[in-house]
């Protein structure tokens, strides 16, 4: 192709910010347009060279560091994005805490974390836009497209780092808020069901509880109101898999309100008619240590109006 950019050999030597980063992830983040097979084949071959020497994938780059990158051919970016659209300005709006270190987002349902599968641009690519300062912008965790609530973006290499190591950890704690189908047995407080990820042909994933196969899961559950429509839960994922509470709660008899994956048509064309139109899942609480202060932040994210309006229109028990 014509339009395609060629890169000329890069000398690159590595800031405070990448020491202790895998290689293999530092050039990815890098050559953004280049197909990840082509960066592990020429790192394979020893055409990147860190202070002259071939080195492997899980190579951690070290302080003061010279690594050279070799040539190569990347497809053209598209149209960068505006902050002037709709879509990226309001976001301003859902910020929930920032400083030089991080952002703690209210994401808003439908909108997707990262560009890809034919989304022009999701969450990060936005703030890349908004933030064009702010050159090491990654996100922290991830949250599915149609469920809301706390987010969480580091703005330093070092910050996100620490806040996967509080993940691996299990430090940070993650609180969802579920609508669902039926009346919540008071004694399910731990759902321990493996789960599967399977990949359709359509490209789409879903995940199916199988014990034989499956990772290791588990969510905690607390009632936070019951209805006669349905119940109002707390969930505490200890694991992180995907679809994890959606899974967890439908395998138990109670799909969330307006799961269009692995809900109940019956429950969903009933919160539909209170005027319900979205995935009633939401991560409430997020609580983590300050990478850089050491103070232990406690955020939480209030509910959309959708979500309000919802509950208000439901009867207590």
């Amino acid at each position: 192709m014509t339009d395609e950019i060629k890169l000329p050999v890069q000398i690159v030597e590595i800031e405070d910010d990448f020491i202790g980063q895998r290689i293999d992830n530092f050039l990815i983040a890098r050559l953004k347009g280049v197909p990840k097979s082509v960066i592990y084949r020429v790192l394979r071959k020893g055409e990147v060279r860190v202070n002259k020497k071939r080195v492997k994938p899980e190579y951690k780059l070290q302080q003061a560091d010279s690594v050279r990158i070799p040539p190569f051919t990347v497809a053209p970016e598209g149209e960068p994005i505006s902050v002037k659209l709709t879509l990226v300005k309001n976001l301003e709006q859902h910020i929930l805490f920032e400083d030089n270190d991080l952002i703690v987002l209210n994401k808003p349902t439908g909108m997707a974390v990262h560009g890809g599968s034919g989304l022009k641009f999701g969450v990060i690519e936005a703030f890349r836009a908004l933030r064009p300062l702010a050159k090491h912008l990654e996100l922290v965790h991830r949250l599915d497209r149609d469920t809301s609530g706390c987010l969480l973006i580091a703005k330093k290499r070092s910050v996100l780092t620490h806040l996967h190591a509080q993940l691996r950890d299990k430090t940070v704690e993650k609180k969802y808020w579920a609508l669902v189908a039926g009346d919540w047995d008071n004694k399910v407080r731990k759902v321990s069901d493996a789960l599967r990820k399977n990949t359709l042909q359509s490209g789409e994933r879903v995940v199916r509880v199988d014990e034989v196969n499956g990772k290791p899961s588990e969510t905690r559950f607390r009632i936070l109101q019951r209805y006669q429509e349905g119940t109002l839960v707390e969930a505490f994922p200890v694991t992180g898999r995907t679809h994890q509470i959606r899974v967890h709660t439908a395998c138990k008899g109670h799909p969330i309100a307006c799961d269009d994956k692995y809900g109940d048509n019956e429950f969903t064309s009933q919160m539909q008619k209170i005027g319900l139109n979205r995935l009633f899942l939401h991560a409430k609480i997020l609580s983590f240590v300050h990478p850089n202060t050491q103070e232990t932040l406690r955020i939480e994210a209030p509910l959309d109006s959708a979500l309000e309006q919802a509950l208000e229109k439901l009867t207590r028990k």
